[in-house]
Formats: structure tokens, C-alpha cells, sequence
């Protein structure tokens, strides 16, 4: 729909709320730029550093002012209607959250895929979940106030806060107290494909690198090991397996 206005005021109530959605997505993609350029100027560490602070002033500073111009409450700086949601709704809403955050991986893969090609496609998802690994394990870790030492324990804990953790299934095996496999026994991408009648996707690239960053951001005494992951052949029981041993 072409707009042709002299400013956004002369907008009617529909173009409103498209440039309000607009202009909401370039604020995630600014933010995603400072982080970037931080990472780039000053290394990850410093970077990840700033993102915590910069975080919690902007989203409390950015739900206060929504809370005054859409009129909901806010109790201890979240909204208060998600405080009274039912647990059954709220849980609904987890889901929700982490399977857009699934497909907004898939569409990106795609639009890169159908332009450049697979390999561009794939060189590219590699390097991001090289960057995205260990920021979601710092962001785990404070969620939790894991200790930089938590060991095994720790890295068991923060796989079950992984955004797969909520639309996944996935399992420990212990074997000694230095070593725990993690199966990856239910993929939600994996298991769309296979109801489709299509070959696994060969994730094992991408998944040298997320585990391996996930672990080491958790704990970096912590080494990884890849069991099997598509294109390796693997029982019915699981997609992905995955050994992590503690380091003497």
C-alpha cells in the first residue's frame, strides 16, 4: 500500500499503527547494531557487559511510557497483566514467544537461502549462532545468577532455560560426576520435516558451534562433544546427542 502524507500525523488510523509496528521493528534492529558494533570495537565480554546495563534501563524506561500512553499497570517493573495471567495462559504465552523466536531463525535462513543458495545460507545461520550461543548463555546466567564456576550442574540447569527447552523435548543421561549427555530427544524443526517426508536437516555444523559457545559461555572448563546430529544417523529416540565433561 503506497503512502503518499507530508508527516506521520496526517496518517489515517491504519497507517498509524503500520508505521508504530514499523518503526517498533527498527528499534530491535538498532539495538541489535549498537550490540554489534560494541562487540566489534570493544570484544564480546565488554559488549555482553554493556547489554546488561543498557537492557535494564531501556526496558524500564521503555515499559513505563507504554504503560502510561496504553494505560496498563505495571507492578515490581513488569506489566501487571501478566502477573495475573493463569499459569496455563502464561505458559501458552512462553510458547508462543519461543516458537516466533523459532521461525524468525527459519525466515531469515530462508530469505538468505532463496536469494544466495544454501551454503550462503548455512555459512551465514553458523556465524550467527556463534554470536547468539553465548549471549543466550549470559543472559541464562543472570537470569539464574549462575556462577561463573557452576560446572555441570550449572550447564544442566541453563539447557533447561534455552529458548529450544519450552517447544523441544530433550533428556540427560548421567555416566560419572566429570560427564552428562544431552539428548535432543523431540526437534521441532527436525520432526516437521520428517512429518513431511523429507530428509533431516543438516544441522550438525551450526550445532558444533552452539553447543560448544553455549557450554564455554556457562562454564569455561566445561568441553563439548557431538555424539551424532543430522547429517549423522541417529536412533528414533533422539535428533541430537551432545557429551559435555568437565575439565581437569
Amino acid at each position: 500500500m503506497e503512502v503518499k502524507k507530508s508527516d506521520p500525523s496526517s496518517l489515517d488510523k491504519t497507517e498509524k499503527a503500520r508505521l508504530i509496528v514499523d518503526m517498533v521493528t527498527r528499534i530491535v534492529v538498532h539495538y541489535g547494531l549498537w550490540f554489534t558494533e560494541v562487540r566489534h570495537q570493544m570484544g564480546m565480554e565488554k559488549a555482553l557487559e554493556v547489554l546488561e546495563k543498557a537492557t535494564q534501563k531501556s526496558v524500564s524506561i521503555g515499559l513505563k511510557r507504554f504503560s502510561e500512553v496504553l494505560d496498563f499497570q505495571l507492578e515490581d517493573g513488569l506489566p501487571k497483566a501478566l502477573l495475573d495471567m493463569d499459569d496455563e495462559k502464561i505458559q501458552a504465552l512462553m510458547g508462543a514467544v519461543a516458537k516466533n523466536w523459532l521461525v524468525n531463525d527459519g525466515v531469515w535462513f530462508q530469505s538468505v537461502e532463496f536469494d544466495n543458495g544454501m551454503n550462503d545460507a548455512k555459512r551465514c545461520n553458523d556465524s550467527c549462532w556463534a554470536q547468539f550461543s553465548p549471549y543466550e548463555a549470559f543472559a541464562i546466567k543472570n537470569f539464574l545468577k549462575l556462577d561463573d564456576d557452576c560446572g555441570l550442574e550449572g550447564l544442566k540447569e541453563a539447557l533447561n532455560f534455552r529458548m529450544y527447552s519450552v517447544i523441544n523435548e530433550q533428556s540427560f543421561v548421567d555416566e560419572c560426576p566429570e560427564s552428562f549427555v544431552f539428548l535432543m530427544n523431540d526437534c521441532r524443526v527436525q520432526s516437521a520435516r520428517k512429518r513431511k517426508k523429507l530428509d533431516d536437516y543438516p544441522c550438525k555444523s551450526a550445532g558444533l558451534v552452539e553447543y560448544e559457545y553455549f557450554a564455554r559461555a556457562i562454564d569455561k572448563r566445561i568441553k563439548t562433544e557431538c555424539i551424532g546430529c543430522p547429517p549423522d544417523k541417529h536412533p528414533e529416540e533422539w535428533f541430537c546427542a551432545w557429551r559435555f565433561t568437565m575439565k581437569n
